[in-house]
Order: structure tokens, then C-alpha cells, then sequence
């Protein structure tokens, strides 16, 4: 096994699902610049916003939802535009 190969800073991340607004507390190295007050300790923590998770998803939910595909296709299309270079 090689040494130092996983992040040794993991803290308490919220993850907070934009589509129906559930959150669940973690532990993660995720980078974030935002914060949010848990409800249940009313400490402040990161969050981390997911497009869609466990809750939303129509695999685990079994139930066909509308999701922002939109947005989702306007992200890939600048996240991999083609830039002319001339």
C-alpha cells in the first residue's frame, strides 16, 4: 500500500440536495466556500450542494421526477466548449 496516498483532513460537511432541499451531515474533504447552521446542534458547517441524490433519484425513489436537465446540459456544453484557437 503506498503511504500518504488518502487526504488526512476530513471534516463535518453538510451535502444539501437542490432538488428537494434535504441535507445530511458527513464527514469530507470536499472543497466548499459556503456555510449553513445544522438544524439539530446549530453549529455552522460547510455545504456542499448536489444536483440530485438518494432522495431525488428515480432509481432509488421509484417514482419518475422532472429534473433540471437544462441546466445540466448548459454546464457540460461550457464545462467542454471548444475553444478556436487560431
Amino acid at each position: 500500500m503506498q503511504a500518504d496516498k488518502h487526504p488526512k483532513e476530513y471534516r463535518f460537511v453538510v451535502f444539501q440536495d437542490m432538488t428537494n432541499g434535504h441535507q445530511f451531515l458527513t464527514r469530507s474533504c470536499v472543497a466548499t466556500s459556503e456555510t449553513t447552521t445544522w438544524e439539530e446542534d446549530g453549529q455552522e458547517y460547510p455545504v456542499y450542494k448536489l444536483e440530485i441524490s438518494n432522495t431525488s433519484h428515480p432509481f432509488f425513489t421509484g417514482k419518475k421526477m422532472l429534473v433540471d436537465t437544462a441546466g445540466r446540459i448548459e454546464k457540460f456544453n461550457r464545462k467542454f466548449r471548444k475553444v478556436n484557437k487560431k
